[in-house]
């Protein structure tokens, strides 16, 4: 995952392949618990699983403030060039 776009498309499989939901409902702006559904159980499920994809350790600190798919995005990529 080179690129924020790299991280897009990864993201949009798990949401797909893991939590079932429909590709055209991912967007950048797309907030994570209103306008996909998710709840805390699945916010954690997605953070062990960005983890593994990763291999960096995810602090779920930084991962309070996210909300929306970009904000996933942003912190993956950032997480990723440290």
């Amino acid at each position: 995952m080179q690129t924020k776009e790299d991280v897009y498309q990864q993201l949009q499989q798990i949401l797909v392949e893991d939590f079932e939901l429909e590709s055209d409902a991912i967007r950048p702006d797309a907030n994570l618990y209103q306008d996909l559904d998710l709840d805390s159980i699945d916010a954690v499920d997605l953070v062990v699983k960005l983890r593994e994809i990763t291999g960096k350790k995810i602090s779920p600190d930084a991962f309070k403030a996210v909300r929306t798919v970009e904000d996933v995005v942003n912190e993956v990529y950032a997480l990723m060039h440290s």
